[in-house]
């Protein structure tokens, strides 16, 4: 069996597709939509906490609702604003999803990518921060 550190050091040079299949294999989920930067972080993570007895990615949920937890804490009717490029966005949090120009989305991130033009993160957009990592 491999060094932890060993292991660590292979994710640098693994490809995306082999990233996922890491995942897959070590996690036994579907892997969550992120950027191969982030997929090789949490697939570190979960090496270093299964090696050391921490607790694990397994143990807080899924990559992708680790994303969404902070995310999930909103109440209906809560109002999000937020300025962009001199225009006033502001979203309304309902059961069925988030409003925004009497449009309902499933996401933040596809609000925020639709005012944008870019590929932003919908939480990161409106200041929603996990309040573990500032």
């Amino acid at each position: 069996m491999a060094k932890l550190e060993d292991k660590l050091a292979a994710l640098a040079i693994t490809s995306p597709a082999q990233l996922r299949e890491h995942w897959l294999r070590l996690i036994k989920t579907e892997p969550p939509r992120l950027s191969p930067e982030l997929l090789r972080h949490a697939i570190g993570y979960e090496l270093q906490a299964r090696h050391y007895g921490k607790r694990s990615v397994v143990q807080q949920g899924s990559g992708r609702s680790l994303a969404k937890a902070h995310v999930a804490k909103l109440k209906p009717g809560t109002r999000l604003l937020r300025s962009w490029h001199g225009r006033s966005i502001a979203v309304v949090v309902t059961d069925q999803g988030y409003v925004y120009n009497d449009r309902t989305y499933r996401s933040l991130t596809a609000i925020a990518r639709e005012v944008t033009g870019a590929g932003w993160s919908g939480p990161r957009f409106f200041g929603l921060q996990n309040p573990d990592h500032g």
